[in-house]
């Protein structure tokens, strides 16, 4: 193994063990809720979608300072990388306390777009209450880690991250089951959990900033440039985003028993997108790092061996979830219906690993790269192909039960991603995404 190998090992395994975290959390979620019933599990598919949408669209808070951190200490400059760390974490925030009162005052109104049953909306509903006063947290831990990623720092997200999800277990099942406020309880854990990650994560990075004699204040200027330079970024997320709400939406328009499983589906497939993620994390910050030392052999070096280690344990993950696709749902839930077919959607999802591999892999390093505006293009043209799948599986009439599922999770990882993978590919091959230098 030489010494690149190393270096993106040395970061690739804290960040999966710290991706995981998130997934984790829902799946700690999903296997208590589950046991209160089919309902309980479908209100949590529809509600923790609605959730990770609003997390995910703010992932730019993570990706756009771990690429530019990267940047600026390749260049020399570790007070300015600090300085955009601290308006980063101050930008969550304020996210945060907007997203949070408009899911409480808007929640049910959302989830009412989805047209649910009623005991599902219901159920939906008291989740995403219970959730919305976590997201200051949520968002303040990607800006953070971002910030800490940004300096190589894998480990202190890692230990934080396993603190909170260890925290979360016995957490959500006292204030669901002994305190007896059923899915409500799983939102208030996964809230408390994220706002102390939160605090942790922020603190490391103010004590950091404190050392090298950067501003703690927000500046109203820096904050309004780290949110114009991730317009691309932001955009590029709401497309991913999109295809996320349009595939959620086919489920719910194939039923209870469709939407039940395809929330078990959607966690497995979440926990190995986050492993792979973080190949693509490393990737970033060593591309970030390579670019801001002006090194392009380093960048090309990189990102060849980032492709080939994405692929390989994508390869390994589909193996390991083809294999385990008969045992996975039955953790979950007791109806053998919703475990026959979220069984039939985790095969779709493992022969299609490999592929979404290398469109996560080839996404990290174009963000480390800054090519935000290309990356936001490709996701457009993905989007464009797949969105035909979904519509026509939630037209009225279809009545297609277990293979619309599969249908559903067959357009999803063959077109989106495949298109994804295809187009990044295409782009990497040439030079025009390279720039280098501290800034783009």
């Amino acid at each position: 193994m030489n010494r690149l190998d190393r270096q993106i090992l040395g970061l690739a395994l804290p960040t999966f063990a710290t991706l995981l975290a998130e997934p984790t959390l829902i799946l700690v979620d999903t296997a208590l809720v589950g046991r209160l019933g089919v309902d309980p599990l479908a209100g949590l598919s529809l509600a923790s979608t609605i959730l990770t949408t609003i997390v995910g669209v703010c992932i730019f808070l993570a990706y756009a300072t771990t690429a530019s951190t990267a940047r600026h200490l390749g260049a020399g400059q570790r007070r300015d990388a600090l300085r955009l760390g601290m308006d980063g974490i101050w930008l969550a925030v304020g996210l945060g306390l907007l997203l949070g009162l408009t899911l409480l005052l808007g929640g049910e109104t959302i989830l009412g777009w989805f047209a649910p049953d009623e005991a599902v909306l219901v159920e939906g509903r008291n989740y995403l209450s219970a959730s919305a006063w976590g997201l200051p947290g949520m968002l303040a831990v990607l800006a953070a880690t971002g910030t800490v990623r940004g300096m190589l720092d894998t480990r202190t997200p890692l230990v934080v991250a396993t603190v909170g999800a260890l925290a979360n277990v016995p957490l959500s099942y006292v204030l669901i089951y002994p305190a007896g406020l059923g899915i409500a309880g799983a939102g208030y854990g996964t809230a408390i959990a994220q706002t102390l990650m939160g605090v942790a994560l922020s603190s490391v990075v103010i004590s950091e900033a404190t050392r090298v004699g950067a501003s703690l204040l927000p500046s109203g200027a820096g904050v309004l440039l780290a949110l114009r330079d991730s317009v691309p970024l932001i955009i590029r997320t709401l497309i991913l985003r999109a295809s996320i709400l349009l595939t959620v939406t086919a489920a719910v328009a194939l039923g209870t028993t469709a939407l039940a499983a395809h929330q078990i589906i959607n966690s497995v497939w979440n926990f190995a997108a986050y492993g792979l993620d973080a190949l693509a994390i490393a990737a970033q910050a060593l591309v970030g790092q390579a670019m801001g030392a002006s090194n392009e052999n380093r960048v090309r070096a990189v990102l060849a061996r980032c492709l080939q280690w994405g692929v390989g344990v994508g390869g390994l993950f589909g193996l390991v979830l083809a294999l385990g696709a008969p045992l996975i749902p039955r953790l979950f839930t007791e109806s053998l219906t919703v475990v026959d077919w979220a069984q039939a959607g985790l095969i779709v999802c493992a022969i299609g690993l490999p592929v979404a591999a290398l469109a996560y892999m080839l996404d990290g390093v174009l963000i480390g790269a800054g090519d935000m505006v290309h990356l936001a293009k490709m996701m457009l043209v993905a989007l464009l192909a797949y969105v035909p799948v979904p519509l026509v599986l939630a037209s009225p009439g279809n009545d297609l039960g277990r293979l619309g599922l599969v249908l559903l999770w067959a357009g999803y990882v063959g077109i989106f991603m495949g298109l994804r993978s295809i187009t990044l590919f295409i782009r990497t091959r040439g030079d025009k995404w390279i720039v280098l230098g501290g800034s783009r």
